[in-house]
């Protein structure tokens, strides 16, 4: 009986004409989206990075590679420096992106370091292409926030507390080991003489000494925000007691008063300001957004950090803070997201836990990074507040915002019990029952993607400026994918 034959089969035959990278890959591919994409993104801000190098040694990689390979790796899911090296050798649409070069994990991720800056700034100009294809209108878009784990362990952190019980306990172990040391080269001298080796100070010991200037450095690290938010605390209170010492409706006696209070109050913060006080970035990292909020340490009156107030040793930005019932060492990712193409219109990352006081400055930069306020916004009990219902109406945005879950008013008549009752008026109408009702359909979707489908739930670095900048990549890869779909029309590929 004959058997069937087979195709031949020879994984050793080499090519006598190798075929064309770009017959690799079937036509659509997003890989070939992406070249299209960088080639025409503006990357001069890099470029110039670059040339200004000294130009003698290992000509660099072309930065518009390394662009799209970063950036598709951000589009499928592949976040780590060796992985995406590896890629390059064992996927094929990272080999025809790479055109066959392996750039070590090293130079991927000093790429990506050095120039995030610069890969961030592209989020606007995808955005730019993104309206040009007709895809972002800008109606109704959503704001919501969620909490992405730092690149640090929970378990690194400690409270002022605490650190003072270990600087106690620390010195005094390493004054034992000392002590210790001393009697045990005593001993030796006594028994093989002077002239002898001494004891080598044990191990143990450096390593108590390097943990104990780690938590001195920690120490005192916490003490000066303490005294910052000391400061920032009086200079709030003056300006409220400047308002009414303004306030034509008061009293004469008690603007005087007041006047006398804000001066206080201006004299002591003085006493806990310092001249090195500065929120700069690293060189090469995005400008500080000082409009964003930002945690500060909790402080006694006397410019002290409380007991509990806490610091972690190896990403001191990142804080502790909720995550579905758990508590993780995380940031707080904020999104604006538009209705119908769930693009990203606007993002940042802070290190505040709640998300009430960022609406204010993500309404800004989604007229910054998108080029218009939105007509409409939906956002979550978490948002609301008498001052961000009055921020929505100042900018003319229709705002929808849960008062509280529960459905109770405010307990003391005032401005914010009026706020309430207009908002759950609002919310109550008919109009507002069907929008607020697309809220979680808006802003939900772009999470999943972006921690389920892509598996981005963890920072790959560290500090509130480089987290910020890999925070925009991400949001700039999943525009990238909302672009590609909707221009090529074709299924979502299994590992975007």
């Amino acid at each position: 009986m004959t058997s069937k034959r087979y195709q031949d089969w020879d994984p050793t035959q080499s090519y006598l004409l190798p075929p064309s990278p770009l017959e690799w890959l079937p036509q659509g591919h997003l890989a070939f989206f992406i070249l299209d994409v960088v080639a025409d993104l503006d990357l001069s801000p890099i470029e110039r990075a670059i040339q200004g190098k000294d130009l003698r040694g290992q000509r660099p990689y072309d930065p518009r590679m390394m662009t799209g390979l970063l950036l598709y790796a951000y589009c499928v899911g592949v976040f780590s420096s060796r992985r995406i090296e590896r890629a390059t050798f064992e996927d094929v649409a990272f080999r025809v992106l790479a055109a066959g070069q392996h750039p070590h994990f090293t130079t991927v991720n000093h790429f990506r370091l050095h120039h995030r800056a610069g890969l961030a700034s592209l989020f606007e100009q995808v955005l730019k292409l993104c309206r040009k294809a007709g895809l972002l209108k800008l109606g109704r878009v959503a704001l919501d926030g969620t909490k992405v784990q730092a690149n640090a362990s929970k378990h690194k952190a400690m409270s002022y507390e605490r650190m003072g019980t270990e600087e106690v306990r620390l010195k005094n172990e390493i004054e034992a080991l000392l002590a210790k040391a001393d009697e045990i080269d005593e001993r030796e001298d006594e028994h093989s003489g002077k002239d002898q080796a001494a004891l080598d100070i044990p191990e143990e010991l450096h390593r108590r000494e390097a943990r104990l200037e780690k938590i001195r450095w920690a120490k005192a690290a916490l003490e000066a925000e303490a005294k910052k938010t000391r400061a920032a605390q009086l200079l709030e209170n003056a300006a409220g007691q400047r308002d009414v010492s303004r306030d034509e409706s008061v009293d004469a006696g008690e603007r005087r008063r007041a006047a006398a209070r804000a001066d206080r109050s201006e004299q002591a913060a003085k006493k806990f300001s310092s001249k090195d006080d500065n929120d700069d970035p690293p060189a090469g990292g995005s400008a500080p957004a000082d409009d964003l909020p930002k945690h500060r340490v909790p402080a006694t009156p006397d410019g002290d950090p409380k007991p509990k107030a806490q610091r972690n040793f190896t990403d001191p930005d990142s804080r502790i803070m909720i995550k579905d019932g758990a508590f993780v060492q995380a940031y707080n990712a904020q999104t604006v997201v538009a209705d119908d193409s769930q693009l990203i219109v606007a993002h940042a990352v802070t290190n505040q836990a709640p998300d009430v006081e960022h609406l204010e400055p993500m309404l800004e930069r989604c007229a910054l990074q998108a080029g218009e306020m939105p007509g409409e916004l939906l956002a979550d009990t978490g948002y609301f507040s008498k001052a961000n219902a009055a921020c929505c109406d100042a900018r003319n945005v229709d705002a929808y915002i849960a008062v509280n879950r529960k459905n109770r008013p405010p307990s003391r008549q005032g401005p914010t019990h009026e706020a309430w009752q207009e908002m759950h008026a609002k919310l109550m109408t008919r109009y507002g029952r069907e929008a607020y009702a697309r809220r979680k359909s808006i802003a939900e979707p772009p999470f999943g993607q972006i921690k389920e489908a892509r598996r981005f739930r963890r920072f790959s670095l560290r500090g509130l400026s480089k987290v910020r900048d890999e925070w925009a990549i991400v949001c700039l890869g999943h525009n990238l994918l909302k672009l590609y779909r909707a221009v090529f029309s074709l299924p979502a590929l299994a590992t975007a």
